[in-house]
């Protein structure tokens, strides 16, 4: 079963975001790393789901999107393809995982993630 693994937030102001999310909830955000900042929501003893603030691009310019790891990105990538779903970007390698941005039948973006 695959799991939702991270989020990720777009904004046109990332910084702005940051601060809001920092101050409101108390999430611990780092500074950027290629414009994405690194969000920690929990600790050891209170389990969260960590993610990231970045400058959304033109085709997701403000929102959320859930990653979902996946043991194999190219067949998840087929199997949303063949049941409706279109894909945004496809398959990106980065040094420790893979990355693709997809948008299910209904209008609902969301990112896979395959750890090497």
């Amino acid at each position: 079963m695959s799991r939702v693994v991270l989020f990720e937030i777009n904004s046109q102001d990332p910084e702005k975001a940051a601060h809001f999310y920092s101050t409101v909830f108390g999430w611990e955000v780092a500074e950027p790393n290629w414009g994405y900042h690194p969000v920690t929501t929990g600790t050891e003893d209170k389990a969260g789901i960590n993610g990231g603030i970045s400058k959304g691009p033109s085709d997701f310019p403000q929102g959320t999107r859930i990653q979902i790891e996946v043991d194999d990105i190219e067949d998840s990538i087929k199997k949303t393809a063949q049941n409706g779903g279109q894909i945004v970007r496809d398959k990106m390698e980065f040094d420790d995982f893979y990355l693709a941005y997809l948008v299910d039948p209904t209008g609902i973006g969301f990112g896979l993630i395959q750890y090497k």
